[in-house]
């Protein structure tokens, strides 16, 4: 019996209310020796208040050394081991926008990115390329793209992201990334590991290969990476798993995606963290679980920009009066994983969270970061753990036995 055989087993109904507030890249490191973290320099008033009131710990996304990517990251906090339900970021991306990914599909995430002309990339996301610039590109590739026998669909996402399926009988999903996480060297070709894979990415190839000479003369985005290629699995719901009315508020495609595999219902179209809680506080009576998101701490970190991301901190501390004035029985604050400014990239660091709960132990904790995390009561945790915390917490599980 697994963790989420037991929650089935002892879930109960009642009136409380969980909020959970994901920061993404949450987790940091020093820049110089014995300096702050991000989260440690921020000023971050209420985010210390609540520590004083909860209990704090370091959740570990998915084993100890293992540097998560956000799919697994949030499956972790959604309590379902990244290990059994590997979800691939085409079908979170396409799931997101609202496509439906059928049987017969292989859905994947793509990039445009910045080619010189020897067909190097320049820029791994085309400056950021604002989404009114990319999205006329992803259409157009969707109109002119054609693939004798291969139904292939192109939506665009947001900035220099968009999706793209391919439908056909018999296409596997398992094929490597073209993206070679830096700059100065072309795309990678698409490689496959199993027959069916191989022809997925032979249609890859052809898909890549229509669409740079379609993006010629772009002054961005003039090329494109490929990642995440996936079917779509099967997940138990929040509904059975927990007994939880369940809501997603987010901006970004991708994590409305995922939340709704899980079976949460997407609600709101906020395009700011402030109205991401306008959205909260107009659905409060309609659900019982909320998973609120922020992007710009993963962002900033990815960007490699320390202060950038310490006011991203900040303005996620800014909004945490509006949540408490809610009074949630139960606040959890925590990220899918590290993104720490030093590596300009995600890592394998365990991520400070917290509980606040009227029957949750305080642990003396009076700062939320790294420091005072790793001496807080709730210690280091794999984070598949913390749903359970929270729905205990609420009182929404029975007692286990005799």
């Amino acid at each position: 019996m697994d963790t989420q055989d037991l929650t089935r087993l002892l879930h109960v109904k009642n009136n409380t209310k969980i909020v959970m507030l994901v920061a993404d890249g949450l987790g940091g490191l020093p820049v110089e020796p014995g300096g702050p973290t991000e989260l440690e320099a921020a000023a971050t008033p209420n985010l210390d208040a609540l520590a004083a009131r909860g209990v704090s710990g370091l959740s570990i996304p998915i084993k100890p050394g293992i540097t998560p990517g956000s799919g697994p990251g949030h499956l972790g906090l959604f309590g379902y081991d990244p290990l059994k339900y590997v979800i691939g970021r085409g079908v979170l991306e396409a799931t997101g926008i609202g496509f439906h990914v059928g049987p017969d599909d292989v859905a994947l995430r793509c990039n445009f990115c910045t080619l010189d002309d020897q067909g190097r990339i320049t820029d791994r996301r085309a400056g950021r390329i604002p989404t009114e610039e990319s999205a006329p590109l992803a259409n157009m590739l969707n109109d002119k793209v054609k693939i004798p026998g291969i139904d292939v669909f192109v939506e665009p996402v947001k900035e220099h992201r968009f999706a793209v399926v391919f439908r056909a009988k018999g296409l596997g999903a398992a094929v490597d990334d073209t993206d070679p996480q830096k700059t100065g060297v072309p795309p990678l070709a698409p490689a496959a590991h199993d027959e069916p894979s191989r022809k997925t990415a032979k249609i890859a190839q052809e898909f890549y290969n229509q669409a740079v000479k379609l993006l010629a003369g772009q002054p961005k985005a003039n090329g494109l990476t490929m990642r995440g290629f996936a079917v779509k699995p099967h997940i138990p719901t929040y509904e059975e798993v927990y007994g939880l009315q369940a809501a997603a508020i987010a901006v970004y495609p991708m994590y409305k995606g995922l939340a709704k595999l899980v079976g949460m219902e997407i609600i709101g179209t906020p395009a700011t963290l402030e109205e991401e809680i306008d959205v909260l506080a107009g659905a409060w009576n309609d659900y019982d679980f909320f998973f609120v998101h922020f992007k710009y701490t993963d962002s900033r970190g990815e960007d490699g920009d320390f202060a950038a991301k310490v006011k991203m901190i900040e303005q996620f501390d800014a909004i945490v009066p509006r949540v408490t004035a809610l009074k949630p029985d139960v606040l959890v604050v925590t990220g899918d994983h590290s993104t720490p400014a030093a590596l300009a990239g995600h890592s394998w660091h365990p991520v400070p969270t917290l509980l606040v709960a009227d029957h949750c132990r305080p642990d003396g904790c009076t700062t939320f970061g790294e420091k005072a995390a790793i001496c807080g009561g709730l210690g280091q945790f794999e984070a598949v753990h913390l749903m359970p915390l929270a729905l205990a917490n609420a009182g929404r599980l029975e007692k286990f036995g005799a």
